[in-house]
């Protein structure tokens, strides 16, 4: 799973069954969005594969997107307040 440019992410998202899969929505009128949706089912791994792809793991599927962990940051709780960690 390479990508074109560092810019750019890579996902992909494979299911073990057709049956996990919940939704899939293409839009044929103005908006020009996707969706995907589905289920993974219980975690049972969150790993980086290759230190550039985020893999995580459930019973039923898998979510990889190119992702390097120091790119993950800690998001502030909404309202700016400080999340307790300083």
């Amino acid at each position: 799973m390479k990508n074109k440019t560092a810019e750019e992410r890579v996902f992909s998202i494979e299911l073990k069954s057709k049956s996990d899969l919940k939704n899939v929505t293409l839009t044929n009128g103005s908006q020009n969005s996707v969706l995907l949706e589905g289920i993974i089912g219980e975690l049972l791994q969150a790993v980086f594969a290759e230190g550039t792809i985020l893999e995580v793991i459930g019973q039923r599927g898998t979510l990889r997107i190119n992702l390097v962990e120091s790119e993950l940051k800690k998001q502030p709780k909404e309202g700016g307040e400080s999340n307790g960690s300083d």
